[in-house]
């Protein structure tokens, strides 16, 4: 075995030779299966691009209408109703435990740039988290957080099954980074946790197929086994943020029948999916991303059909984000992002869901309130929506609307700006009053990308060429750069407005935005 891990010993306490024994392992018993899966995932996109639809699969149709359900919920996860999600950054890590929440997901994955710094202190904080001895003292104003006495339920999200650790080799290959943020959690973290009845509880994001949440029940039930703990206690939630898992829902919540804790509708990744999926179709070119909310036909098809597969089988049927943030200063800006937010998770709570997403505390009273007082009750799984059946052609409607130049303008903003945010060292980012993170940013890659390539017209008869879209970020790099006028950020505008600007020239699209952008955070940290 010969492990070349970044910085080892200042990292010792969260790398032990025991903790790498147990990465190995995982290494040893999945590294092929994963590869093999993503070959898998590249094959089938090959079959979307020259004309196949996804569909449900006709050879598990006898889990789709058998009768079954997964593994009793725990009772410390009965009541879901308000997660809050963020990085595992110490100080948020504290307010978002303390935050009111029934829920906090920390997140590895969409809101993390996984700089080596931020992935090995995030596994520290995690480890002082679970344990709640975490402390932080700000270092200008002297304030110290702790953990109240009733925290949110921990919930951590590893990175996706795509992406790579590219700070840690393992016999001169590198590890995966699903199994490196979750093999380093589970070793320090899985006994103690079950011990007090807490779990271990985890998200699985960006799944496409059953075989994947398969391979996701086999490592957790590997992890009970080497840690001897009870199987069934690790419960995991998957995102459904993929267009080929939505017709895999029943399959992927059979795969993991003694680990289910439900399904959620990751809305932003699901946008961006259909987009990658339908990448050669100019018939499903979508409009400016304002106009894709959970009302188009397509994203409600998606939401109801996941409620109705959830209660079916017992289990949670989670809500989307709410992206927007207090807006200080601006009674009239903030009062209209609050309803949005209000009517946002009204239409979850009725349309069946179990409990929702937010991204800031100070969202929390108002999702909170919604759902106690159409749901009082813990969950609303016994209670059987009468929604239409949805099929195929549900699923794959596109929606209707104008693309505008201020939507090409605002997808050029945000994912300009995100990339800078990301690769230095931010993954979680306000931008004009929303949280954006690597599923918005990809929506706006994705779709200058889709517009672009399909010489979509806006509202005002232009065509969206590679030419304007080039200009416009241009312009957008060159306004920044003036306004901070500081070398070092200037550096790094340009820098991820000619990254942003190449994976949006490309003639194909490049299967995630962040694989490129890791090459700017390999240099070992200091």
């Amino acid at each position: 075995m010969k492990f070349k891990i970044n910085h080892v010993n200042k990292y010792n306490k969260i790398i032990t030779k025991d903790a790498q024994v147990f990465l190995l392992a995982l290494v040893n018993k999945f590294s092929d299966r994963i590869n093999s899966l993503m070959l898998k995932r590249e094959k089938r996109q090959d079959r979307y691009d020259t004309g196949e639809l996804p569909n449900f699969l006709s050879e598990t149709q006898s889990i789709r209408e058998s009768d079954w359900q997964v593994a009793l919920i725990p009772d410390c996860i009965l009541d879901r109703r308000v997660e809050i999600t963020g990085p595992p950054d110490r100080k948020m890590i504290i307010n978002a435990l303390n935050s009111g929440a029934k829920v906090y997901m920390s997140d590895f994955e969409d809101s993390l740039s996984p700089t080596w710094y931020n992935v090995m202190t995030a596994q520290v904080n995690l480890k002082d988290a679970v344990r709640g001895t975490i402390e932080y003292t700000h270092p200008t104003k002297g304030k110290t957080y702790k953990l109240n006495n009733k925290p949110a339920v921990l919930f951590v999200r590893p990175r996706g099954l795509h992406l790579w650790e590219k700070h840690v080799e393992i016999n001169e290959k590198l590890i995966r980074a699903a199994l490196f943020d979750f093999g380093l959690y589970a070793y320090h973290n899985a006994n103690y946790l079950y011990e007090i009845d807490r779990g271990p509880f985890f998200y699985i994001p960006k799944l496409e197929h059953h075989s994947e949440a398969k391979l996701w029940d086999d490592i957790f039930s590997y992890t009970e086994e080497y840690f001897d703990i009870k199987r069934g206690s690790i419960k995991a939630t998957v995102l459904i943020e993929t267009l080929p898992a939505a017709f895999q829902m029943n399959e992927i919540l059979y795969a993991l029948k003694d680990h289910s804790a439900g399904l959620n509708c990751g809305r932003w990744d699901y946008i961006f999916s259909y987009i990658k999926t339908f990448r050669a179709h100019p018939e499903h070119v979508l409009p400016d991303r304002e106009k894709i909310n959970m009302n188009v036909h397509f994203m409600r098809s998606y939401s109801e059909l996941l409620v109705q597969t959830c209660h079916n089988r017992g289990a949670h049927a989670m809500g989307g984000m709410a992206a927007q943030i207090p807006i200080k200063g601006d009674k009239e800006a903030n009062d209209n992002a609050l309803e949005k937010v209000r009517q946002d998770k009204l239409v979850e709570v009725t349309r069946g869901h179990d409990g929702t997403w937010v991204a800031h505390p100070g969202l929390i009273p108002i999702a909170m309130n919604i759902f106690n007082n159409i749901m009082p009750q813990n969950n609303q799984i016994s209670h059987m929506v009468q929604h239409s059946v949805i099929n195929q052609a549900d699923l794959l409607r596109c929606c209707e609307g104008e693309i505008t130049l201020p939507g090409i303008r605002k997808n050029i903003e945000v994912g300009v700006q995100y990339l800078a945010s990301w690769i230095a060292g931010n993954g979680c980012v306000p931008i004009n009053n929303l949280m954006e993170d690597a599923a918005t940013a990809e929506i706006s890659r994705a779709q200058l990308w889709q517009w672009v390539k399909h010489k979509a017209i806006t509202n005002d008869g232009q065509i969206i060429t590679s030419d304007l879209v080039s200009l416009l970020i241009d312009e957008y790099v060159n306004r920044i750069t003036n306004i901070l006028n500081n070398k070092n950020l200037n550096d790094t505008y340009n820098d991820a407005g000619a990254m942003f600007k190449k994976m949006t020239m490309k003639n194909t699209l490049e299967n995630f935005l962040t694989i490129r952008a890791y090459d700017k955070l390999t240099e070992w940290a200091k």
